[in-house]
């Protein structure tokens, strides 16, 4: 553990400190799987900490509510807040460092839960890369248990993408979700599906706002029976809450997923887009089949953990 002489200055981010913080991210992702949050816009800096040394920003460390559990489920589901605590890379086993940050987001998490439904309780997690060794073991050194492990999954838009046909007994459209009763019809589905990990609304409207966001779902008469989400990122195209895998048992295994995720793939590369990416557990390997069978590679394994936020 190194610690420094002169004293660390920790504080809400504010607009005056961008050219440091475009210091710290070149450093952190000089790691090429280094993950790092950016700061967003203005509305979200009070859930954003930097610390500061000798005139530079040494560590940065922000809070989100990822996942509200809706009314009605199952009272084992919990909200999810998460955490992205990174230091400059000569600093990241400095643990008098990292623990006083953690010390401001852990408050504001508290802060954040305190907004949620109470009826349903609430953990706090954290993603890093598999390589991203010293900040996984500060967060297991805190007491954070194992959540589940992700491969990141890229896609070359410039590869042949496969031509595929729907049975003629449903119907592929975009759904733009304009009205609150549309978002919440979605919100519905999306919630039985992934019941451990629902999107909540302030979470689909973030998506909503993102670079060329829009869903892609297919119905048969008007029951919703798959969909994704697609936008761009970045240089590049992310295709997210593809929920066609566990969908009712009629439906099961009728190519909805390929032909969806081939759709996804078509608009991203109309869109002047070179390659896509998508998340995927580790443990799902009828989706990691379907993702390879339409030209995905996972390249990176991201870890999280988690602890119960009482």
């Amino acid at each position: 553990m190194s610690q420094s002489s002169t004293k660390i200055f920790i504080r809400n981010f504010e607009n005056g400190d961008m050219p440091l913080l475009g210091e710290l991210y070149q450093s952190v992702t000089a790691k090429e799987n280094a993950i790092f949050w950016w700061v967003g816009d203005e509305g979200n800096w009070s859930n954003v900490y930097c610390a500061f040394e000798d005139g530079k920003m040494v560590a940065k460390g922000q809070v989100s509510i990822i996942n509200v559990v809706p009314p009605g489920r199952s009272k084992e589901n919990n909200h999810s807040i998460y955490v992205n605590l990174k230091t400059i890379p000569e600093r990241e086993n400095d643990i008098t460092l990292l623990d006083n940050v953690y010390h401001y987001l852990f408050i504001r998490a508290k802060q954040l839960k305190e907004t949620l439904p109470e009826e349903y309780g609430t953990i706090l997690c954290v993603g890093n890369d598999s390589t991203e060794i010293a900040n996984n073991q500060f967060f297991i050194q805190k007491g954070f248990l194992h959540l589940d492990s992700l491969y990141r999954m890229n896609r070359d838009l410039n590869e042949p993408i496969p031509e595929l046909k729907l049975q003629e007994d449903v119907q592929f459209s975009y759904w733009k979700m304009e009205t609150s009763d549309e978002e919440r019809d979605y919100l519905n589905v999306e919630a039985e599906i992934w019941p451990d990990t629902p999107l909540g609304l302030n979470r689909l409207s973030e998506y909503k706002n993102n670079k060329l966001w829009t869903s892609m779902v297919i119905r048969q008469t008007d029951a919703i029976v798959g969909g994704l989400m697609a936008w761009q990122e970045a240089d590049h195209g992310v295709i997210e809450d593809v929920f066609v895998f566990f969908v009712r048992e009629p439906w099961r295994k009728r190519g909805f997923a390929k032909y969806l995720l081939t759709q996804a793939l078509r608009y991203l590369k109309a869109n002047q887009l070179q390659y896509a990416k998508l998340m995927v557990l580790t443990t799902n390997k009828s989706a990691l089949s379907v993702y390879e069978s339409v030209g995905f590679c996972a390249d990176k394994e991201e870890i999280r953990y988690f602890t119960k936020l009482n």
